[in-house]
């Protein structure tokens, strides 16, 4: 039989029961979404700047499901007028001819060759852009933006701002990308119904473990020596009169004299340090294991939480990395002081306005209905505070007072969001212990073993204090760094 024969006799049967409406309705969606989907991919190319997120949506999901879903009409009109003919005894046992011969019947079949290679390049092209849209910091922060606005505005204020969602959050391999596919379509229906919690819960439950996210640029094993730290503060007086704090953290893993820093002591071994939280934000901890170098595991239990056995076997049992103390790596929130200290430090609010320390808190810590609402009211508050206790200042130095009235309204719409019932404080931060338990979790000194050791809470343990609350400390003097 020659190749003649074989396209003849296979195209034949698809010919004639591709008479059909479902078939041919199936054709006509498929090079109209295909058409589309081309044009809007032009359009991608050569839009100066990021596609809107929403037209991502459409261009890599919509489109293309719409366009396989019409490919799948193709066969299933062909099934179905077969079944139907079947059961009429209308099915011909041989099919019309189709001659070949005639011009435009080779032409019609050499189309169909053809378009049928398009379709497959369009389906492979449009997977592939569909996926990586999805994995697309866009695509995570943007398309469901009232969902996700805080963490993706916290984001962007991150040290990890430059790190795409998914090298986190999924990570390498196929089997955390399938998982969080899967999860994603509950996400999806949670959104469309607008049954997500508010605000979006913390920790998450499910996160990929750090050591196949986070280890892989952060090693803790290979962390040495100390980290020097100095904070700048300011009181509430009309100065606004700077104290710093300055603090040598033992962060380093081991070294060769044998001695061992915080990230050594926590991370060094898989599996050493082991836990039970009892509450969903893992801020009670009533139980601890430890496992030495030599293999032994001793167990801590609080004598202030009191465990029942109920209540262990009921908790999460985890073992510990990085995120149970840098619980917020990315998508942290600051408190009012905190922020405020932080834009006063580098200049972006003016130390030199009057009591601006003390009255950018004051405002920040009022309960706003709406963000518009909170925007409007910081402005004009301190705006007015200036205009008539500080009318010299406010008339020359206009400028400053509005560039440090500008930032203390931002330093709210970073860290507030009224309709996701996210406030100050809502999201715990576990690195340090001065805004939340943090490390005294578990180094509160009620953490006993049965032999009589306990978790130590020596502050010199984790840090050295070199300069505490003192406006001109020594250190910095002698190290040149006043």
């Amino acid at each position: 039989m020659t190749l003649r024969e074989r396209i003849r006799d296979w195209a034949q049967p698809i010919y004639y029961l591709g008479q059909n409406p479902i078939t041919l309705t199936g054709a006509v969606v498929t090079t109209s979404t295909a058409l589309t989907t081309i044009a809007f991919w032009f359009y991608d190319v050569f839009l100066p700047g990021p596609p809107h997120p929403y037209i991502g949506l459409l261009v890599f999901l919509i489109l293309p499901g719409i366009f396989v879903l019409s490919l799948l009409l193709i066969p299933l009109g062909i099934w179905l007028r077969r079944r139907s003919l079947l059961a009429s005894g209308e099915l011909p046992e041989i099919f019309p001819a189709i001659d070949l011969g005639l011009p435009v019947v080779r032409r019609t079949l050499e189309y169909v060759a053809a378009a049928t290679v398009l379709n497959l390049l369009i389906v492979g092209t449009a997977s592939y852009r569909g996926v990586q849209y999805m994995d697309s910091t866009e695509f995570c922060g943007q398309t469901c933006h009232r969902v996700m606005d805080p963490e993706f505005t916290a984001y962007q204020n991150s040290p990890h701002s430059r790190v795409d969602c998914v090298a986190c959050h999924i990570g390498p391999g196929a089997s955390w990308f399938v998982r969080s596919k899967l999860s994603g379509l509950r996400q999806v229906f949670a959104v469309t119904f607008h049954t997500y919690s508010r605000p979006i819960p913390s920790p998450v439950k499910y996160l990929r473990p750090a050591r196949e996210t986070c280890e892989q640029c952060h090693w803790p094993q290979r962390f040495t020596g100390g980290k020097f730290l100095v904070n700048t503060s300011y009181k509430d007086d009309e100065k606004n009169t700077p104290q710093k704090d300055v603090l040598l953290l033992k962060v380093g893993g081991g070294t060769w004299r044998g001695s061992v820093g915080i990230h050594g002591r926590h991370l060094a071994d898989n599996a050493r340090i082991r836990y039970i939280s009892t509450d969903a934000e893992r801020q009670t901890v009533p139980a601890v294991y430890y496992t030495d170098d030599t293999g032994k595991t001793t167990e801590f239990i609080s004598s202030d939480a009191k465990p029942t056995k109920e209540q262990l076997d009921k908790g999460e049992h985890r073992v510990m990395d990085c995120v149970d103390c840098h619980n917020r790596p990315t998508h942290a929130f600051d408190l009012p002081e905190n922020a405020v200290d932080k834009q006063m430090s580098i200049g972006l609010i003016s130390p030199e306005l009057p009591y601006i320390r003390k009255k950018a808190v004051e405002v920040l810590k009022v309960d706003y209905p709406t963000r518009d609402v909170a925007q409007q009211r910081i402005t004009g508050e301190l705006n007015n505070f200036y205009r008539t206790n500080y009318s010299q200042i406010y008339a020359t130095r206009r400028t400053l007072v509005e560039q440090s009235v500008k930032e203390v309204a931002a330093i709210y719409l970073r860290n507030v969001f009224p309709d996701m019932r996210l406030t100050w404080g809502t999201h715990p931060n576990n690195l340090g212990h001065n805004d939340s338990p943090g490390c005294f979790r578990c180094h509160d000194g009620s953490h006993t073993s049965a032999d009589g050791q306990t978790i130590t809470n020596d502050c010199s343990a984790c840090h050295d204090v070199l300069a505490s609350g003192e406006e001109n400390p020594k250190v910095l003097s002698d190290l040149g760094m006043k």
